[in-house]
């Protein structure tokens, strides 16, 4: 019997990573759920599990390299390979603020999580991502990651000022260009996705968007077809300025 699309989406216990696992494995596909936290992980398993979602808990801690190895293996062991990944994880320090006063420590953590963490996770998962013959990537960035945003004085985003975040979405969306790049004779597309400004525990539980909604867009870009389109950075309303 042919196995499901195996997809893992990590940071998924709450928020939207937890909607992005749960929609996904409404749509049909086996969701490990990546959660630094057995508790909590365990926890939003069985939240899903009691609405007849396949659902399977994967310890993973992002910043922990044995811990991303560890994912791997038993990704690799278990399924053979990877078919989605969703690269969720994300923080945001009430530390973090303008050049001038950042906290340089809280700075690196911020960067550490959003971009590091990410990046090792990608490259730990990218030979079970070729192994399959869809693989599609989808990092969770924002709309203060946009370099074009940023710099733009009518912009509404040119006065949120947090130097660690907004660097570490950059980042990321770096990583989407050139991975894009790397991959683009292959099965794997990569795209960049912001949800919007959702409410959450990192935005304060402010925003114009519950996890559900904002769960949409990633969730579509994860599930792309064969004629998928890669190097992207998207919003609900479209193409994001870089």
């Amino acid at each position: 019997m042919a196995i499901d699309r195996i997809a893992l989406v990590t940071g998924a216990n709450k928020g939207i990573g937890f909607e992005i696992a749960k929609q996904l494995s409404e749509a049909g596909v086996t969701v490990l759920l990546g959660a630094r936290d057995q508790q909590r992980g365990q926890a939003a398993v069985e939240r899903l599990s009691a609405r007849g979602l396949h659902v399977l808990l994967l310890s993973l801690d992002t910043r922990d390299e044995k811990s991303i190895v560890a994912a791997a293996a038993r990704i690799k062991a278990d399924f053979g390979r990877l078919d989605i990944l969703v690269n969720n994880v994300g923080i945001w320090d009430k530390a973090d603020g303008v050049p001038s006063t950042a906290s340089l420590a809280d700075v690196r953590h911020t960067m550490e999580t959003n971009f590091f963490g990410t990046l090792a996770v990608t490259q730990a998962m990218l030979p079970l991502l070729y192994k399959s013959q869809a693989g599609r990537i989808v990092n969770m960035s924002s709309m203060l990651g946009s370099l074009a945003c940023n710099g733009d004085s009518s912009s509404p985003f040119y006065s949120a000022q947090f130097i660690g975040y907004n660097a570490s979405k950059a980042a990321l969306n770096m990583l989407t260009i050139q991975l894009a790049q790397e991959l683009r004779n292959t099965k794997i597309v990569v795209n960049s996705v912001c949800p919007g400004f959702v409410k959450t525990d990192l935005s304060g539980n402010r925003g114009d968007l519950l996890p559900a909604d904002a769960a949409k867009v990633p969730v579509r870009y994860a599930l792309l077809g064969h004629d998928a389109v890669s190097g992207h950075f998207i919003d609900k309303d479209g193409e994001v300025r870089w």
